[in-house]
């Protein structure tokens, strides 16, 4: 009995290990063999069509259209469409003071969510490249050239940009996501080396117009749509001179809430998609998107089996499992300070680090109860502070 409960303990501790340390030490070693480009890259002008997807942006919806109309790309070559998610705070007025040959407005009626707002665009484009954006994130001038660049290469289907933090050390839960994102930011270079980066970014991505598919409501565009586009074929390329800017949500709160709802949506997305993860169809790629996302996502239930079968080892006096529960009681009881304390931007590092790990692993597992149960948030709302809007 005893061995059954040490050999599963060990199993369940060791996924997290492999999935924060492993993979990204497998994914170096694997990349460090490759060219750090090593698809056909040149300077083209396609045409392209910026799609901003927004509900209520009225605070910041004029500065990101002014910002779409000064980018660095040929005039005739680039088209932006709005899709308003019946917003009602004043946006779609703002947006008519746009209007143009170049930018045109649709607006999506009854609040159906991003996705149906998506299908509902892409029926109106003809363009050759697609580009997803959302309405707070500020791109580079020539962020548009270094992501189309990529596409000279017929086996890239999608490409992804930089999405950066324009408040990375403003507070503690600024500084926590900042540090996550650095993280992210560097397996998605490795990953796209390898084969592909895993899934998009709502803030900057695009794709072969040709390659889209009507998405189902429930679908998380910018996870879904990368994954349908592996399973034709193409890579997907992570181009990390393609920059835009964001805040992120302003507290933990929202951070965490935010994590739940990707998880929540991505995990159903990823099991409809399902030859993304069979080798024999998409290669190597099948390794990534398991390792990268599914493991990760089930974390928190690796997490608590492994916590549990350690404090049962560690009754039976296994030192090694006295000193991990020791561990895990410790960082568990760092959360709670975190979770106690009122003002949680101002928590230490401390703190905050095992705060924000222990939370978005706990709302990480509230999404996957949630998709089990077939509840899936299929509409959002902006996460943006009053600091954002001032």
């Amino acid at each position: 009995m005893m061995a059954a409960v040490l050999i599963v303990t060990l199993l369940c501790l060791l996924v997290p290990v492999y999935v924060y340390a492993g993979y990204p030490l497998l994914l170096w070693l694997t990349s460090r063999m490759r060219r750090p480009i090593n698809h056909k890259r040149e300077e083209i002008t396609p045409s392209v069509t910026l799609i901003i997807s927004c509900y209520n942006e009225a605070v910041v919806i004029a500065e990101k259209l002014e910002n779409a109309l000064n980018l660095d790309y040929p005039k005739d070559k680039l088209r932006i469409l709005l899709v308003s998610d019946g917003s009602d705070d004043g946006t779609d007025d703002i947006v008519r003071g746009f209007l143009s040959e170049q930018v045109d407005l649709i607006r999506q009626e009854g609040r159906l969510g991003k996705t149906m707002g998506l299908n509902l665009a892409m029926e109106k484009v003809a363009s050759e490249i697609v580009v997803f954006s959302d309405a707070n994130a500020l791109y580079d001038t020539d962020a548009i050239r270094k992501l189309v660049r990529n596409f000279a290469d017929r086996r890239v289907g999608y490409v992804v940009g930089a999405a950066l933090y324009t408040d990375a050390h403003e507070g503690a839960s600024a500084k926590s996501e900042n540090l996550y994102w650095r993280y992210e930011l560097a397996i998605k270079t490795m990953e796209s080396r390898l084969h592909s980066v895993v899934g998009g970014d709502g803030a900057i991505y695009g794709i072969r117009s040709e390659l889209w598919e009507p998405l189902q409501q429930k679908d998380i565009n910018d996870f879904v749509n990368p994954l349908q586009i592996i399973s034709k074929g193409y890579r997907g390329i992570f181009e990390p001179e393609a920059r835009c800017y964001e805040e992120t949500a302003g507290d933990f709160g929202r951070e965490i809430a935010r994590k739940e709802r990707i998880v929540n949506r991505s995990i159903r997305g990823l099991m409809r998609v399902k030859t993304a993860m069979n080798p024999a169809k998409v290669g190597i790629f099948a390794w990534e998107v398991i390792s990268h996302k599914l493991l990760r996502w089930l974390i928190p239930a690796f997490l608590v089996v492994g916590i549990s079968g350690s404090a049962v080892l560690a009754l039976a006096h296994v030192r090694v499992f006295q000193a991990l529960t020791l561990g895990g009681l410790l960082i568990l009881s760092l959360a709670l300070v975190g979770h106690c304390k009122g003002d949680k931007n101002q928590l230490a590092v401390w703190v905050s680090v095992p705060y924000y790990f222990v939370m978005v692993n706990l709302y990480a597992l509230r999404g996957i109860v949630r998709a089990l149960k077939g509840e899936t948030q299929v509409v959002w709302s902006s996460a943006r502070t009053e600091r954002e809007r001032r």
